[in-house]
């Protein structure tokens, strides 16, 4: 791993029944996310705009100041139209309970998740805590309160 790059320890428990399910890793030496696998039991089949919630098998420990953003895989989103209802979704440092994946299929087609499927990444990242101070007036910008396309479509 190179010097320059901020490395945390994610420690990791798979739950009882899935010992077989591989922990999260990262498929290739500049990859962003850790991908993450399906602890389906068999087979779940996806219909075409239905949602479910997948398990991993897995819940994590991160230290606190970190978080693991859950997003989906671009992959599955191209070729299936397969993604994620809450992406990202955030794991917080003090969540210990089961990572469960809401995927949705947009596809046309049903969609197949088998035991051990890379179905999600999980990305960690640091987190700042917010001092919430409310004021009379914020200090005026050239955008002010424009939004929603108010600098054009294009």
């Amino acid at each position: 791993m190179s010097d320059s790059l901020d490395q945390v320890t994610l420690r990791v428990q798979r739950l009882k029944g899935n010992e077989d399910i591989a922990l999260p890793s990262y498929e290739t030496e500049g990859a962003s996310g850790l991908d993450l696998r399906a602890a389906v039991n068999g087979e779940v089949t996806l219909r075409p705009g239905e949602i479910t919630l997948v398990p991993t098998g897995l819940a994590i420990s991160l230290p606190q100041g970190y978080e693991a953003q859950v997003r989906p895989r671009s992959g599955l989103a191209l070729k299936y139209g397969v993604g994620m209802v809450n992406a990202p979704g955030t794991v917080d440092a003090d969540y210990r309970g089961e990572i469960g994946i809401i995927l949705i299929n947009w596809g046309r087609e049903p969609f197949v998740i088998k035991r051990g499927d890379r179905i999600a990444q999980m990305v960690i990242t640091r987190v700042s805590r917010a001092e919430v101070l409310e004021v009379e007036r914020l200090e005026p910008t050239a955008r002010g309160g424009g939004g929603f396309g108010h600098s054009g479509i294009r």
